[in-house]
């Protein structure tokens, strides 16, 4: 992947998770607790500043009550836009 890629899908990711975590009324640190991440991570990764290992991501999808597979298929649909 480019630089351009990464940045797009780290964009992607960023704000499909911010919006499930928002959908839900969760404060950051509530999705950390039920993802069992640290809550500066998740703000990282709200923030684009890192992404998620494959583990993370299947913490998280947990987190928002989806499969690992429904949040990816969200950021590529919001990569496809």
């Amino acid at each position: 992947m480019t630089k351009v890629q990464d940045a797009a899908l780290a964009a992607a990711f960023a704000a499909q998770l911010r919006e499930l975590r928002q959908e839900l009324g969760l404060s950051q640190e509530q999705l950390a607790l039920r993802a069992g991440v640290d809550r500066t991570f998740v703000s990282k990764l709200e923030l684009k500043k890192h992404q998620p290992s494959l583990a993370v991501l299947f913490a998280l999808a947990h987190g928002v009550g989806r499969t690992p597979e429904e949040l990816v298929a969200l950021v590529r649909q919001r990569l496809d836009q």
